[in-house]
């Protein structure tokens, strides 16, 4: 993929590697902070995954709470059973797979706009340290996200071999869902992939699809009959209504300011023995809790709080940075001169993504490809679903992928002569969109912690 410029051009011969050469010194820089002077503790849920992923190389299992998918456990055992219990490693491994998560989001790109917005699109994503640093910490978002575009380019960039494309699509789905449930209720929805129009007419191609099922089937199998033997259900892993009792109760727009996550998990655990059990526990509580409420005030509640939290411009990244507890800060990476930098840098990047999204999403005309109809509904599922869930900053990044796409179509479009063609209509109806998208995402991620009153 390169730059829509003239073959000898400096920006095709130097943007490469200019690209290249700033997104190796952000990840020099993320590395020597989480290892200097001190290195960084694990957090939350990463804990939990490698003292699993450890137990699992001991030949010593832990007990199965069927609360996380076992995906990002096993992923973690296979790394360093290769090369060794070294961190180090593992964090590689995820840096070069991120990177391919962007190579494959603009080779997906493409197929809805030119190689200057796919270019621009990977750029955007790749030289945001918000995104880069997941891949140095254990939480399962890289190989989902790796899985997750995989598929999507089997399925959309590719016209050979359908069949085997569908079934390692499949596979890929599958895997996707043993590292996050999330894709539990959308999964049904690749299945449009298969449909075309020929001659006015809708198509679906039914071998295809049976090939896509079966690959989804071949890699859940394992963990599914895992969770019917020892649950007496078909499962692989069920936190929703432990999570849903939580997103009630979320009442700061912050990450990290009265945190109810970790105490409403041990009590979720110890509420009963078998997940049924426990569900059955907490779908009583969501009840109730509505009950009490009522339904207006309930969805009142969440709009007032979950996507302050989802679209906080308090990155992961700069919750982990030193700073003041009441502002959420939980001081993991030890103190250090490029803290400030890095900081600012996301929390700006994060920023300009949202406004250059904005416009992109208002201004976009061409919803009626099969990626831009991906794009719409998981995007929506995503903002459904958290209403609800109990939701952090960094589940923005299983989405922020789709959003650089927009980023650097708008961005494209931009620079591109009047007379170039582009996905984007620049009417002044959609002008206004954007401003008023592009407003309100900036104040979902700023405005936060000023209502909240933090640190007064």
């Amino acid at each position: 993929m390169t730059l829509d410029a003239e073959p000898n051009s400096p920006a095709r011969r130097v943007g490469p590697w200019l690209l290249a050469a700033a997104w190796l010194l952000l990840n020099a820089a993320l590395l020597w902070m989480y290892y200097n002077p001190a290195q960084k503790p694990l957090v939350g849920d990463e804990f939990d995954y490698q003292r699993r992923a450890l137990a699992l190389l001991a030949g010593q299992p832990l007990p199965e709470l069927f609360i996380w998918p076992p995906g990002q456990t096993w992923f973690l055992a296979a790394i360093q059973a290769l090369f060794g219990s070294h961190l180090l490693i593992v964090q590689l491994v995820q840096i070069v797979l991120l990177a391919f998560c962007a190579f494959l989001l603009a080779r997906l790109w493409k197929t809805l706009d030119n190689a200057r917005a796919a270019w621009l699109a990977l750029t955007i994503f790749l030289l945001n340290p918000a995104s880069l640093a997941y891949a140095h910490w254990l939480w399962p978002e890289v190989p989902y996200l790796a899985c997750l575009l995989g598929a999507l380019v089997l399925l959309l960039t590719f016209s050979a071999r359908p069949h085997l494309r569908a079934l390692l699509a499949g596979l890929l789905i599958g895997l996707a869902m043993l590292f996050k449930s999330l894709l539990g209720g959308f999964w049904p929805l690749f299945f449009l992939a298969f449909l075309s129009r020929k001659d006015g007419r809708l198509s679906f191609a039914w071998l295809a699809a049976a090939a896509f099922a079966a690959g989804l089937l071949l890699a859940t199998l394992p963990a599914l009959w895992n969770g019917y033997v020892k649950t007496g259900s078909a499962l692989i892993a069920d936190s929703s209504l432990y999570n849903l009792h939580v997103g009630l109760r979320d009442h700061s727009r912050s990450d990290y300011v009265d945190e109810a996550g970790l105490p409403a998990l041990t009590a979720f655990i110890e509420s009963a023995p078998t997940p049924q059990q426990r569900n059955a526990i907490y779908g009583d509580k969501v009840r109730a809790e509505i009950a009490s409420r009522g339904w207006l005030d309930v969805i009142g509640g969440q709009l007032d709080s979950q996507y302050f939290r989802l679209f906080n411009a308090k990155t992961l990244l700069n919750s982990q940075l030193q700073g003041a507890a009441c502002a959420g800060h939980l001081g993991a990476y030890a103190p250090s001169a490029l803290a400030t930098p890095i900081g600012w840098l996301a929390a700006a990047s994060h920023s300009m993504l949202l406004i250059l999204c904005a416009f992109g999403i208002a201004l976009w005309k061409s919803w009626r490809r099969p990626f831009a109809v991906f794009c719409a509904l998981y995007l929506g599922y995503q903002l459904v679903l958290f209403l609800g869930l109990h939701v952090m900053e960094r589940y923005f990044f299983q989405m922020q992928p789709l959003l650089c796409g927009f980023a650097g179509s708008f961005v494209a479009a931009i620079i591109a002569r009047k007379d170039a063609p582009s996905a984007l209509a620049f009417t002044r109806w959609r002008w206004l969109a954007g401003s008023l998208l592009a407003a309100l995402l900036l104040g979902l991620a700023w405005l936060g912690p000023v209502l909240d009153g933090n640190c007064p």
